[in-house]
């Protein structure tokens, strides 16, 4: 997939390395996603067992297996620990980044190719995701390499990364690039190209990677796989929303404006000269234009959503950013001051005023929030300035050494002061360190995966809506780990009768005697 490595290939390596693996294993694995996911791999050890997901001894169906093989792959090399539940989210990551650069300079030119992989590497929610111990990188990756692999017609591999894909994630490994492909087709009308695209063969592939997991877990397990994992956490997330709160149509804008950040000024820009200016590349940038919007329209109609769900369209808007600076470059044309500096500026002040809304609810982390203001300050301006005197090298530069500084400041002083208010770990050590190895223990369902990766324990879960105050009467010697705010619903009389072993941050462990 990769060509010959030139200088370019090893400036988006080097760079992307610097910005995912800096710190990766220095903060501990936080609540409550990174915990399932480096817990799963580990009882896949525990049990022998490597076909069946589970977690704390129960099977699990929530995911398929892909991300866990890579844990436990990683576990092997590195040991069971932090670094190696988030080494195959980081390589993959850099792997990501150098395929955007790849293809960019296949599809469009050398220059683009870096531009667009840099664009990618320094988006926030991009570099977020590839230091953290979960599936999201690891889809983003099979995905793109599918849909890019169709684009640069070598279809075969289309169809054996949509299995990986599917392996990853479920259905949506399919249903994403077959929907991307139907709509560009209907778009161009090219109809034509169906009979080149291997379609029989290419199927064959796919099944022959996709399937045989999940022949294999019905098999084992019948009806019960099928109506957990295709049922409801497929269908009925899409179709039921699992944090109602979160269900609102203009969800996800809020978070392409931040989650692309700093790029989010000129990617209006540059998604506008890509459909209105483009006259060679135009099929390319039809294909990345439609697949941005795809994934955008089809998360802003599911009525689960996440953060982390839209980031499937990062590298088509990374490369169609790319595509355009390339094209500023080339022709020497005149920076839109708007997108490269009142744009910046606009989302910068936004950035800044959520940081120091955080500082109110975490007046430790005020150090790093102001490096990070300063670095933010500085990198607006002198993108201002740069735009001003039409020096696109030094504005496009000055973002990606702005964003791999945060970066470093985000892991090596933001993440480390909040990690107690992030992780179970530190009250984890505590329960070791007092836990009588007899009584029985009580968790609440978001500590009981950072509870269960650091004690190797699995505790009981109480049970979201149990009353909490019928559960200490009942109890003989029992421990709890719980948060200040199941602890405040307690009555006087419970309260007499638990002693506090300690608490950190919010979280509390209990002894009942």
């Amino acid at each position: 997939m990769f060509k010959k490595l030139g200088t370019g290939f090893w400036l988006v390596a080097i760079i992307t390395i610097l910005i995912v693996f800096f710190n990766l294993g220095g903060v501990p694995l936080l609540d409550p996603d990174e915990p399932v996911y480096a817990e799963t791999p580990k009882e896949m050890f525990s049990f022998n067992e490597f076909l069946s997901p589970r977690i704390y001894g129960e099977y699990w169906y929530d995911k398929p297996p892909m991300y866990y093989w890579l844990v436990a792959a990683s576990y092997k090399l590195f040991g069971m620990n932090e670094f190696a539940a988030r080494f195959p989210s980081a390589i993959l990551a850099v792997a990501c980044t150098l395929l955007v650069y790849q293809s960019g300079g296949r599809l469009f030119n050398e220059r683009a190719g870096i531009a667009g992989a840099l664009v990618l590497a320094t988006s926030i929610e991009f570099f977020y995701l590839g230091k953290a111990a979960v599936t999201d990188i690891t889809l983003l990756f099979f995905l793109s390499a599918s849909l890019l692999a169709f684009i640069e017609k070598k279809y075969y591999i289309a169809y054996l990364f949509a299995g990986l894909a599917t392996l990853t994630k479920g259905p949506i490994g399919l249903l994403f690039p077959g929907g991307i492909i139907f709509f560009y087709l209907l778009a161009t009308r090219n109809w034509a190209l169906l009979k080149s695209m291997k379609i029989f063969s290419g199927l064959l592939i796919y099944v022959a990677i996709a399937a045989p997991w999940y022949i294999l877990m019905y098999n084992i397990h019948g009806s019960i796989f099928v109506d957990t994992f295709l049922g409801f956490h497929n269908i009925t997330r899409f179709t039921s929303p699992e944090h109602p709160e979160g269900v609102l149509w203009y969800y996800y804008i809020p978070v392409l404006i931040l989650g692309f950040f700093p790029w989010t000024g000129i990617m209006i820009q540059s998604i506008w000269a890509s459909l209105a200016k483009s006259t060679y590349d135009s099929s390319t940038l039809l294909f990345l234009n439609i697949w941005s919007l795809f994934i955008f329209a089809f998360f802003t109609i599911s009525q689960t959503k996440l953060v982390s769900y839209i980031l499937p369209m990062y590298p088509p808007l990374a490369m169609i950013v790319g595509w355009y600076i390339d094209r500023l470059w080339t022709s020497h044309g005149k920076i839109h001051f708007t997108s490269w500096s009142i744009g910046l500026s606009i989302v910068t002040i936004l950035f800044i005023g959520i940081m120091f809304i955080g500082l109110k609810a975490m007046p430790i982390l005020a150090n790093g929030i102001y490096i990070s203001a300063i670095i933010f300050v500085l990198m607006s301006s002198l993108v201002a300035y740069f735009a001003w005197k039409n020096d696109i090298l030094r504005a496009f530069w000055t973002k990606i050494i702005s964003m791999a500084l945060f970066s470093m400041v985000l892991t090596a002083i933001l993440f480390p002061i909040a990690a107690p208010m992030l992780t179970t770990k530190n009250i984890a050590q505590e329960f070791n360190r007092q836990y009588d190895g007899k009584s029985p223990v009580y968790v609440v369902k978001f500590l009981r995966p950072g509870f269960t990766f650091y004690t190797n324990v699995y505790g009981k879960e109480i049970v979201l809506g149990t009353d909490f105050n019928e559960l200490i009467q009942e109890s003989q010697r029992s421990y709890f780990l719980i948060r200040q705010s199941e602890y405040d619903r307690l009555t006087v009389t419970n309260r007499q009768s638990i002693i506090i072993l300690s608490c950190i941050s919010d979280k509390m462990l209990l002894l009942k005697e």
